[in-house]
C-alpha cells in the first residue's frame, strides 16, 4: 500500500493535482492524506483602542473551521467524480503551521511515499526560482514529487523521458520509481542528454550510461544524444517531437534540473504547462 500527501490550498490547479493523482494510482491501494497548511502569521497580542477596550483576538478554531469545512467538501467531491474506488482511502488533515515544516512532519509520521502537488503552468514555475511552496518541497523535502501543472490531464504514461547529464550515479532505489511506472504503464523510457556543444562521454559517464543500460535492460528504452545551443529548449523539442507524458528527474542532479526548469527565461518555454514531472530522491 502507498501513502499519497496531497497538500491543498483550495485552488483549482491544487484540485487538478488531487485529480491527477487518483487517476495515476487508479489500480494502485493507497492512502491519501490531503493536506491544508492554515499559515502562521504575525498578530498583535491585543488591540487596545484609546478607552482601553481590547479587542478580542480571532481564536483558532474560527481560523481553521473553514478549513475543516473545504477539506470535507474535498471529500465529498472526490467521492462523487471517482466513485468511491474501493482501493483508495482519505484522511485530511489540517495543521497551522510553516508549509515546509507542516509537509516534513508529514511525511515523517505517516511515512510518506509520494507528493503530489500543483503548479501554474510556465509561469508558476519560473516562481519557483524564488521559493514557491512546490519548489521548496522539491529541493528542502526529501521524498519523491509529483508536480503537476494546472492544464495537466492524466493519460496513460506511453512515453517517459529521463534528462540527465551522465555525471552521477544512481542507485536502484533511486530508479525504482522509474520501473514502477514502465511495468504500470507498459510505457518507453527516453534517457536524454543535451549539451550545448558535441563532446565525447568521460569514463564515469560511460560507466554510469552502461548502469542504466543494464538497469532498464527488461524493458523499452532509448538513450539520445543531443546537441542545442540551449539546453532548456532542446529538451523542450525533444519532449514535443516523442509526445511525452511525463518527465522525470533525480533531485541529486539539481544543477542540470535548474537549467532545464529554472532558467531565467522559462516563461518563454510551454511544454512545463501541461506535462508533469515526477522528481526523485535518494
Amino acid at each position: 500500500m502507498k501513502s499519497i500527501l496531497l497538500p491543498t490550498d483550495f485552488s483549482e490547479n491544487s484540485w487538478n493535482a488531487i485529480a491527477y493523482a487518483l487517476r495515476y494510482f487508479s489500480n494502485t491501494t493507497c492512502t491519501f492524506y490531503l493536506l491544508h497548511v492554515n499559515p502562521i502569521t504575525e498578530v498583535a497580542i491585543t488591540d487596545i483602542d484609546y478607552n482601553y477596550n481590547i479587542e478580542p483576538l480571532i481564536t483558532e478554531e474560527l481560523q481553521t473551521k473553514p478549513a475543516r469545512k473545504k477539506l470535507n467538501g474535498l471529500l465529498k467531491k472526490i467521492a462523487i467524480q471517482f466513485s468511491n474506488n474501493p482501493k483508495h482511502s482519505f484522511f485530511t488533515i489540517n495543521d497551522t503551521d510553516f508549509f515546509i515544516d507542516a509537509v516534513r512532519k508529514q511525511v515523517l509520521e505517516k511515512k510518506i511515499d509520494l507528493i503530489v502537488m500543483g503548479t501554474k503552468g510556465a509561469s508558476g514555475l519560473k516562481k519557483l526560482i524564488i521559493g514557491s511552496n512546490t519548489a521548496d518541497i522539491i529541493t528542502k523535502v526529501k521524498c519523491n514529487t509529483l508536480v503537476v501543472p494546472e492544464n495537466a490531464t492524466f493519460k496513460s504514461l506511453d512515453q517517459i523521458a529521463f534528462p540527465t547529464d551522465l555525471l552521477q550515479f544512481y542507485g536502484i532505489t533511486t530508479l525504482a520509481p522509474i520501473l514502477e511506472n514502465l511495468e504500470h504503464f507498459n510505457g518507453t523510457l527516453n534517457i536524454v542528454n543535451i549539451n550545448k556543444k558535441e563532446v565525447n562521454l568521460n569514463k564515469d559517464q560511460e560507466k554510469n550510461k552502461d548502469f542504466l543500460e543494464d538497469y532498464f535492460s527488461t524493458y523499452p528504452h532509448q538513450f539520445h544524444f543531443l546537441t542545442h545551443t540551449k539546453i532548456e529548449n532542446g529538451i523542450n523539442t525533444f519532449v514535443k517531437s516523442k509526445n511525452i507524458d511525463m518527465i522525470v528527474m533525480i533531485a541529486k542532479s539539481l544543477n542540470y534540473f535548474q537549467q532545464l526548469f529554472f532558467h531565467s527565461k522559462i516563461e518563454e518555454i510551454s511544454y512545463q504547462t501541461d506535462i508533469p514531472f515526477l522528481v526523485l530522491h535518494e
